[in-house]
């Protein structure tokens, strides 16, 4: 299990325990795994993805891992020098669209609190590696994120 750490004006103290807790199991580490959190406007996301990933297109979540090559192992400070602080393993930034995960949650059904964790669990586990380029990496991560969510007691209505 891994220790995370939140570097997030969004979410108090008693918020990022609970993220954390509800994390823990889908990672191994050495060191606790820091993540940051940022919530931008559509405006901001839209240039972000246009910038770093050549779509000019608000989405929903973006993910900025800092290291490659860590799915399904353990993350090891030694072996992550440039993202140890002495402390922590950076695991990268996570930014999420506050506009766009309010417009899903009238669309989904379910409460602004439960779609922005949604987004925030799936960024992290894009940061761990996770990906859905293919049906099977989806089908896994999909698991993983319900995994987390229902730990947090987020499930789908």
């Amino acid at each position: 299990m891994a220790d995370f750490t939140f570097d997030t004006e969004r979410l108090g103290a008693a918020e990022q325990g609970a993220l954390a807790d509800a994390l823990a199991p889908v990672a191994q580490a050495d060191a606790p795994l820091s993540v940051e959190i940022v919530c931008v406007s559509g405006d901001g996301i839209r240039e972000l993805n246009a910038k770093f990933r050549g779509v000019d297109a608000v989405t929903d979540v973006l993910s900025f891992p800092s290291m490659e090559g860590i799915f399904g192992r353990a993350i090891l400070a030694k072996d992550h020098a440039d993202c140890f602080d002495g402390e922590t393993l950076f695991l990268g930034s996570v930014v999420i669209c506050e506009e766009r995960a309010r417009g899903q949650a009238e669309e989904y059904g379910h409460s602004y609190e439960r779609e922005f964790y949604y987004l925030a669990v799936h960024g992290v586990l894009h940061c761990l590696g996770y990906d859905h380029m293919t049906e099977e990496d989806k089908r896994v991560m999909r698991l993983k994120e319900e995994e987390v969510m229902d730990r947090m007691n987020l499930k789908r209505q």
